[in-house]
């Protein structure tokens, strides 16, 4: 498989409604797709940057930058063929890992498409179907909410995580648990909005038997998550702590952290996301797949990851219509609170052409 080139293109898709966490709200996505042009076939790719860099170092224009300044020169020079070449041909450069992984997706959806295999049988799935769970973001006032959780569990949802932050944490948290019952999945997420001072306030959510509490102090903070895990009953979960295999290695070690929320674009790729939960399994510790609000083809990658074995809780993967009015591929509805795993070649679905372009915002082309 030889490449020609790539076409960075940038899609705006706005939000059914604002998404608010500890670093920000959201209320559109400014989406950079990767579009790998083979002789053999062409290869999808999302990467999840944002626009400011609050939720990672990393943010789009930079990606783009990085890409074009070296990426990709660095594949053309060592005339990658495959996903898992790309890796080798990039690790000489520090970080960049959302920008490397929408590359590696692309090709592996390009490799995957000429060998008539699908994504899901790639990693190693083990189920034709994945459960839903769902995001609520920070609201105006407890009512809200609850009024916005009654309706996910009205649709379906099979697990409810609620992003918190200091001042909005321990009451809604109770109030959602009262009002919907203890048979609820119920998780919290803080994105990194506390520190280890917290420890004894945070410890109050012990009392809602939730599933987990994810990245409750600072990345760095590897070693405060294990005190905090000392100090809390709740299991602790990491997301933006875990960029690499080995990340993950040493804070498994360390005993901080139980559960691993694996995100693909954060550690650099599928590849790497696949390394991850092998450990993970390993170490008989239970992996999630988060979400970065993904149009449909960062989605199809998500829900192929999800049905690996070590993924035994639900993740991010909600349908299209909890963030997207119009998606721009066929949209992923959910039956039963599951999403079906696409079984077709590479991705198992490709952007909606006419969808695509009205979206679209700018297109550049980078030769090999």
């Amino acid at each position: 498989m030889n490449i020609e080139g790539f076409e960075l293109r940038r899609v705006a898709m706005p939000l059914v409604s604002p998404f608010r966490t500890s670093f920000g709200t959201q209320t559109a996505r400014d989406i950079l797709l990767v579009k790998v042009v083979t002789d053999a076939a062409t290869g999808w790719g999302e990467c999840v940057t944002l626009l400011d860099p609050v939720y990672s170092p990393e943010y789009t224009e930079g990606a783009v930058d990085a890409m074009k300044r070296w990426l990709i020169p660095a594949l053309a020079s060592a005339q990658v063929r495959d996903a898992n070449a790309v890796g080798e041909a990039l690790k000489k450069f520090k970080g960049h890992r959302m920008a490397k992984a929408a590359l590696e997706m692309a090709v592996l959806d390009a490799e995957l498409r000429t060998e008539g295999r699908s994504f899901a049988r790639e990693l190693g799935s083990v189920r034709d179907r994945v459960p839903c769970g769902v995001s609520v973001g920070i609201m105006e006032s407890i009512p809200q909410l609850l009024d916005a959780v009654g309706g996910y569990l009205d649709a379906g949802y099979v697990r409810i995580k609620l992003k918190i932050e200091p001042g909005w944490d321990v009451e809604p948290v109770r109030q959602v648990r009262e009002r919907f019952g203890d048979d609820v999945q119920l998780q919290v997420d803080a994105n990194t909005a506390y520190t280890l001072r917290d420890a004894r306030h945070l410890a109050k959510l012990d009392a809602f038997d939730l599933l987990l509490i994810e990245q409750p102090l600072e990345e760095e903070d590897v070693l405060g998550h294990a005190d905090l895990a000392k100090i809390v009953q709740t299991p602790i979960c990491l997301d933006e702590s875990i960029t690499s295999a080995q990340t993950a290695a040493a804070a498994i070690r360390l005993g901080a952290t139980s559960v691993i929320n694996i995100k693909p674009g954060r550690v650099g790729g599928y590849l790497e996301a696949r390394r991850i939960h092998d450990l993970a399994v390993a170490h008989g510790i239970p992996v999630w797949c988060g979400g970065m609000v993904e149009s449909g083809i960062g989605r199809a990658a998500n829900v192929a990851l999800a049905s690996l074995p070590g993924f035994t809780l639900p993740g991010d993967v909600s349908a299209s219509d909890r963030f997207y009015a119009t998606d721009i591929t066929a949209p992923f509805v959910m039956r039963d609170g599951h999403l079906d795993v696409p079984q077709g070649p590479g991705l198992g679905l490709e952007p909606i052409p006419e969808v695509l372009d009205e979206l679209t915002t700018s297109i550049e082309w980078v030769a090999l």
